[in-house]
């Protein structure tokens, strides 16, 4: 218990301190201190990671809606306390991690160190860029945005970006549009690689379900371009979530997104299962929306199910 008191110091008052204040004064002038009085009591809570040399899947953490009003010190904290050591930053929507486009280049390398110096993983950046636009403009500035996020990701650490298909539009052919998302993927892509950074397409919109991710991934031929599954329930849908599953294996990246693990209608068992029998060794992101009165203690709760789905899957 005491280590986890410790880490609740890195909780620290933060009301009336500005985004950029945070990042220039918080992740400046604290760092040294916060690490040197707290991490190492917070990194000897690791053990749940592998060991060193022996990959397997990992659970983490988007920041989404349980953890959008969460600066840096305090989702590192909150991580801490839940044992969830990766974590992966949605963006654009005005955070209170304040890990966005406008950061100057002194504020990505303190962010970088302040996850560097912390038990946690900065697994990448959840955008909301999509490549599904019949306009021209949009699509040319949603791949502009995409490569700058690619930037930003490098900048601070990460590994990776989220994107989406995302939608069909009236008037405009299927075909049309997969090529569209397939070719715009190309271009970040070949960006994206020149950073070492990977571009994860979710599925997400009706543009997104399994069979048409595939059919976009048929015209990919950059390989930092990867899929991320969602753990939607229409993936069931069809021939049934394993054979939709086999259509996109082969694709997956180092990310997939994780909601409510309760929730019976989604096979999280099987989702599970399929990627342990396949050695995947990414990260398993909880994307959690749900109305608690304990986020923290709804995350540690989540973990555990996720923990006791992975030991029934190594066991199988």
């Amino acid at each position: 218990m005491r280590m986890y008191e410790e880490c609740k110091m890195m909780s620290l008052d933060r009301k009336g301190i500005s985004r950029r204040n945070l990042l220039t004064r918080g992740l400046g002038a604290t760092a040294g201190a916060v690490a040197a009085t707290v991490l190492p009591s917070c990194d000897a809570l690791r053990a749940p990671k592998a060991a060193k040399g022996v990959e397997r899947t990992r659970f983490g953490f988007t920041t989404y809606q349980w953890g959008e009003d969460w600066d840096i010190p305090t989702l590192i904290a909150n991580c801490c306390k839940a044992e969830v050591f990766g974590v992966e930053l949605r963006t654009s929507q005005s955070y209170a991690h304040g890990v966005e486009l406008d950061l100057t280049a002194r504020q990505r390398s303190e962010v970088k160190k302040r996850f560097a110096d912390s038990p946690l993983t900065l697994v990448g950046l959840a955008t909301s860029e999509r490549f599904d636009f019949p306009d021209a403009g949009q699509l040319k500035a949603a791949i502009e945005n995409t490569k700058a996020y690619i930037v930003l990701s490098e900048d601070v650490g990460g590994s990776g970006v989220r994107v989406f298909p995302n939608s069909f539009h009236e008037g405009v052919a299927r075909e049309k549009t997969i090529e569209q998302i397939g070719s715009s993927l190309n271009i970040v892509g070949a960006f994206a690689g020149n950073y070492g950074q990977q571009v994860r397409l979710e599925a997400h919109g009706n543009a997104g379900d399994l069979t048409t991710i595939r059919a976009i991934m048929d015209h990919v031929v950059q390989p930092s371009v990867r899929v991320k599954l969602n753990s939607d329930r229409g993936d069931t849908q069809g021939q049934g979530f394993e054979h939709n599953f086999n259509l996109v294996k082969d694709y997956l990246g180092d990310t997939l997104h994780l909601h409510n693990l309760k929730d019976a209608q989604f096979p999280y068992q099987l989702q599970m299962d399929l990627l342990v029998k396949m050695d995947w060794s990414g990260w398993q992101l909880l994307e959690a929306s749900d109305k608690v009165p304990d986020r923290v203690q709804a995350l540690i709760e989540q973990r555990e199910i996720w923990d006791r789905m992975l030991a029934n899957s190594l066991k199988a």
